[in-house]
C-alpha cells in the first residue's frame, strides 16, 4: 500500500509499505477515505525527530471504512464506515473508567513514561503507523472507532478524530464565566474551532489572536474579534485594554511548542534536533525548551482570578515559566492532551444535523491527493497559498 513516510528532518515521501494486519482480536483493518495534515504532525517535521526513524508512517487524523475485523470485535461490522480518535485507549481501565483517555493504562507507555499511545507520533508514543495511509491497523477499535450513520461529507466528521474535541476540551477547560470574555491565541485549525465552538456554546465575547491575514480573516468571519499581532506592539497591554484593564476571563493558548518569536530557542531546538538520536534524545528530555511567545503572553494577558487553558502541544523538560506571574496573578491552569472519547458522543451529535453549524465542510483550504502529501507538509508549515487546513485522499 501507499503511505506517507518520515525520512528524515524536514523531510518525508510516499512510498509503499507493507500492509497492516489484525495482531490481536480487538484490532481492525480500516481503509482510509480521508485524512488530514495536523499542526502536531509539523513539530515531527524537526523538534521530535529524534524519535522517529526513516519509514515511519505519520498521521493522527483519519477516517474510512472498516476492511477486516478481529474476533473479539463485537460492535464494528465489514463496511461500516468511521472516524478514529488519535489517541488510543481501550475505554474500560482504570483512567478510561474516569474519562481520561489520554492516559489509558493498558496503552500507556511507561517505558517512556509517557501516555497513551498515539497514531502515526513517535517512539514516545509507541511508534505505531498512522493514517496518512491507504489502510491502518486500528487497536482497541470497538471502543475507539467511532461509526458514521449519516451519509454526510466525510468533513462532517474527520475532525473529530482530533482537532474539534482538542478545541471543545480546550474551551470546557477555559471556564468562561456567564457574560465573560474568551481571548484564543494561535488561529490554526485548533484555534478556528476553539473560536466557532466557545460561540456556539454562548461564550459573549471571543477575541482572536494571530499573525496570519487568512486566519484572522476567518476567525473575524466566524465572529470573532481579532487582534493582529503584526500590527500591536503590546498584545497583552492591548487585550487588557479591550477588556476594562483587567484582561481576559480566560485564556486559551491554541499554538504550542512552535510559537513565532525567541529565534535563540528556535536556534537552539534546531540543533539540539539535527544531533546523533542518542545524544538529541537525551539533550530534549534533559534541557529541551519551547518557544513559550505564545504560552508567556497567555499569562500576561488573563485576569488576575482567570483561567488559563492550554491546548497547544509542548515538549520541553527546561522550559522558563513566569511562577511569579502564575501565583501572584491567581491564574487557574488546565492543560493536556485530548481525552477524545470523553467528546466524541455529543459532538458526533452536534455535526450530525442537516445544518453544518460549526462551518466544518469549509475549513479545510486545500485538498490533495495522498501522494502529494509531501507538497501539503510543506505549504502548510511555511502557510503558502492561505493554507490552514490540508486533506489528503488515499
Amino acid at each position: 500500500m501507499r503511505a506517507l513516510t518520515w525520512q528524515g528532518h524536514g523531510k518525508v515521501k510516499v512510498l509503499d509499505v507493507p500492509e497492516p494486519t489484525l495482531q490481536a482480536p480487538t484490532d481492525a483493518i480500516i481503509r482510509v477515505t480521508s485524512t488530514a495534515i495536523c499542526g502536531s504532525d509539523l513539530h515531527l517535521y524537526n523538534v521530535l525527530a529524534p524519535y522517529l526513524s526513516p519509514g515511519d508512517v505519520l498521521g493522527h487524523e483519519f477516517m474510512g471504512i472498516v476492511e477486516q475485523v478481529g474476533t473479539g470485535i463485537e460492535r464494528l461490522s465489514v463496511g461500516d464506515r468511521v472516524v478514529v480518535p488519535f489517541n488510543i485507549s481501550c475505554g474500560h481501565c482504570w483512567m478510561c473508567d474516569r474519562g481520561l483517555f489520554a492516559q489509558c493504562e493498558t496503552t500507556q507507555n511507561v517505558d517512556q513514561g509517557k501516555g497513551a499511545s498515539l497514531f502515526g507520533y513517535t517512539s514516545l508514543y509507541g511508534s505505531v503507523p498512522g493514517g496518512q495511509a491507504e489502510l491502518v491497523r486500528v487497536p482497541h477499535a470497538d471502543f475507539g472507532a467511532i461509526r458514521i450513520e449519516h451519509d454526510l461529507p466525510d468533513e462532517r466528521f474527520l475532525y473529530l478524530s482530533d482537532i474539534l474535541p482538542t478545541a471543545w476540551q480546550g474551551v470546557s477547560y477555559a471556564d468562561v464565566p456567564e457574560g465573560g470574555t474568551l481571548a484564543v491565541i494561535g488561529l490554526g485549525p485548533v484555534g478556528q474551532l476553539a473560536v466557532r465552538s466557545a460561540l456556539h456554546r454562548g461564550v459573549e465575547r471571543v477575541i482572536g489572536v494571530d499573525l496570519v491575514p487568512e486566519r484572522l480573516a476567518l476567525a473575524a468571519d466566524s465572529g470573532a474579534e481579532v487582534v493582529d499581532a503584526t500590527r500591536v506592539k503590546d498584545v497583552a497591554a492591548h487585550l487588557h485594554e479591550l477588556t476594562d484593564g483587567r484582561g481576559p476571563d480566560s485564556v486559551l493558548d491554541a499554538v504550542g511548542m512552535e510559537a513565532h518569536g525567541n529565534p535563540l530557542a528556535h536556534t537552539a531546538i534546531a540543533a539540539a534536533s539535527r544531533l546523533p538520536k542518542v545524544v538529541a534524545q537525551k539533550a530534549v528530555e534533559t534541557a529541551g525548551i519551547d518557544r513559550l511567545a505564545a504560552l508567556h503572553l497567555a499569562i500576561a494577558a488573563v485576569r488576575r482570578g482567570g483561567t488559563l487553558s492550554i491546548s497547544g502541544v509542548y515538549g520541553g523538560q527546561a522550559d522558563p515559566m513566569p511562577m511569579m506571574d502564575l501565583f501572584d496573578k491567581g491564574i487557574t491552569v488546565r492543560m493536556g492532551q485530548c481525552h477524545v472519547r470523553r467528546w466524541t458522543d455529543e459532538l458526533y451529535d452536534l455535526v450530525s444535523g442537516a445544518e453544518d453549524v460549526l462551518s466544518l465542510e469549509s475549513l479545510a483550504t486545500h485538498h490533495l491527493p495522498l501522494e502529494d502529501a509531501a507538497e501539503g507538509y510543506a505549504m502548510f508549515a511555511a502557510k503558502r497559498d492561505g493554507c490552514i487546513k490540508v486533506v489528503l485522499r488515499p
